[in-house]
């Protein structure tokens, strides 16, 4: 049994060793998870008991070793500013839960084996996993952060056919490239045959399959990264990153001097022909509960943008803002009602874009980070004190369900993508499917430190601007600023904690990908054979009990 644990610590080592930010390593995850299944075959083939509780743990040893290596970052942003023991709790969340999901995964995978062939029970773990996948970055307690196909994200060269799967055709050819190199070891290891020869021969055709399963994909990738060629068609932007401390920059450093800080870093790298200037997320930090939307044109640091628009004929200021709505009744289920009088408002991580006319848009932030800035599930709402310090202000911020692009006076829709956001494919492709000709991220990454959290962050923006065939500008209020083009390639790019501003003339595009189009239908396929897996797992489950109740 200690051996197999082995096995498993090695498949976790392997997956964090492939996870971004560390370079050059991606490929480690198309053999990753062998070690476990070997692990796990020998538990289902071994003459033992209690397989399924064991099988349920080495997949979740694996799994929390891999997420706590990759995302540790989580408890590093906690424990600055809370007690160490409350720090672990709260980390145990995102460390603890897809390891639970991913156990269950694996026990269902051998309740497949018990009843089906190996191939199919292999076809079924497939499904389950993406099922699983896609159910964290669709529920309360979303946190697609760890989705396999990120995985790449340093290594975009190999899977600019992302245009046609999103990250969940990575997710499936990780699997199906461990998947054929388990086969062969299973085969070689586990059944004997009666002719040396006879083995030999098939281990060497599977074993051609699996590299078949590791080449083709890469060389389409690189076929289409080296022949795809970007439209002309320029717009000069430029994103800045004022360095403001995110523990400070809510009361210790008056708005005006913020505003004026961003302003001077606008200017040293603006041109006359200059349209967009993106600020990071909450760059116009009103003191709470926010600027009021309907009021903002009397605004001392919207006035102030006007002025610094006036120079700039085309220009636009694309910024994070905290704002608010008011109404006279209970009208969301996150507005919340004053103290002292009998009216209520509702509190946006907001973006706004600013011209040179008065027409003023606004952008209220939907994917809202569970526990800091929406309490997941009504019923833990008793957990909100905990979350309060893990950046932003705790309880449910108002939301918009949909995306929406914004559009200059010349007539370009950028699509404002608000820092965690960025993460999810279909979400970021429904901007471009109503007309987004660029992504323009808005983050505070500051609250992470100098950890991989921000270069994670970073690198999956790289993800989204080869779905959708988009250059994405990202403005961060620490770092990492950074334009990456349509292949994926980063441009250019800031230091961390340095102010400074970056600038580019970014090719805007109006043409519609295969998944932009399509969004996650591989993650919906997939989904229905897991759901197909369920229901016959059920059934035999159903005939095993009728038969015992009629036996008693």
């Amino acid at each position: 049994m200690k051996n197999n644990y082995i096995w498993a610590l090695i498949s976790a080592f392997l997956l964090w060793l492939g996870w971004p930010p560390v370079p050059y390593s991606a490929l480690l995850l198309l053999i990753a998870f062998v070690p476990l299944l070997m692990a796990i075959e020998r538990v289902i083939l071994d003459d033992t008991t209690k397989k399924g509780q064991k099988i349920f743990l080495l997949a979740g040893f694996t799994a929390l070793i891999w997420n706590t290596t990759s995302i540790y970052w989580v408890y590093n942003a906690i424990s600055a500013v809370m007690p160490a023991y409350i720090a672990i709790f709260i980390s145990l969340i995102p460390f603890g839960l897809a390891a639970l999901m991913i156990a269950i995964v694996f026990r269902l995978y051998y309740q497949l084996r018990k009843r089906y062939s190996v191939s199919g029970s292999l076809v079924g773990l497939v499904c389950l996993w993406i099922g699983y996948e896609y159910l964290h970055q669709s529920w309360d307690l979303a946190f697609p952060w760890m989705t396999l196909g990120n995985g790449f994200s340093n290594t975009h060269q190999l899977i600019q056919w992302y245009a046609y799967t999103g990250v969940y055709g990575g997710t499936a050819w990780i699997w199906l490239c461990n998947i054929a190199l388990f086969l062969v070891l299973r085969k070689r290891i586990y059944e004997k045959t009666s002719t040396l020869n006879f083995k030999h021969t098939l281990n060497f055709k599977q074993f051609i399959r699996f590299a078949l399963a590791v080449l083709i994909p890469s060389i389409i990738s690189l076929v289409q990264y080296f022949s795809y060629e970007e439209h002309e068609n320029p717009s000069n932007v430029v994103v800045v990153q004022p360095n403001i401390d995110p523990y400070g920059k809510f009361g210790n450093i008056p708005v005006a001097t913020q505003v004026e800080n961003l302003i001077r870093l606008s200017r040293d790298k603006a041109q006359t022909n200059t349209e967009f200037f993106i600020w990071p997320e909450s760059a116009i930090p009103e003191r709470p509960p926010g600027v009021n939307e309907e009021e903002i044109r009397n605004n001392d640091s919207y006035l102030r943008i006007r002025d610094f628009l006036y120079n700039y004929k085309n220009g636009n200021v694309l910024s994070g803002i905290e704002s608010m709505q008011l109404y006279d009744s209970l009208q969301t289920p996150s507005a919340r009602q004053f103290s002292n009088v009998s009216k209520y408002y509702d509190v946006f991580n907001a973006a706004v874009l600013i011209d040179n006319s008065s027409k003023v848009q606004f952008y209220h932030k939907s994917k809202l980070v569970p526990g800091v800035e929406q309490t997941p599930f009504s019923y833990l709402s008793f957990l909100k004190p905990l979350f309060a310090a893990f950046g932003g202000s705790t309880g449910s911020y108002g939301s918009q369900e949909k995306p929406s692009v914004f559009y200059s006076q010349s007539g370009i829709g950028a699509a404002p993508v608000i820092c965690y956001e960025s993460i999810w494919g279909n979400y970021v492709a429904e901007y471009v499917r109503q007309g987004a000709q660029f992504i323009a991220v808005i983050t505070n990454d500051g609250w992470w430190g100098n950890t991989s959290g921000k270069s994670q962050h970073l690198a999956y923006a790289k993800l989204r601007a080869i779905e959708n065939r988009r250059w994405v500008a990202r403005a961060a209020n620490t770092g990492i600023s950074a334009f990456i083009n349509q292949r994926g390639d980063i441009v250019s790019q800031s230091e961390w904690w340095v102010p400074t501003a970056l600038k580019a003339d970014i090719n805007l595009n109006e043409e519609i990908t295969f998944y932009t189009a399509t969004g996650d239908y591989f993650a919906y396929a997939a989904c229905f054979g897991c759901a197909i897996y369920l229901i016959l797992l059920l059934g035999t489950f159903f005939k095993r009990f009728g038969r015992g109740v009629v036996s008693r």
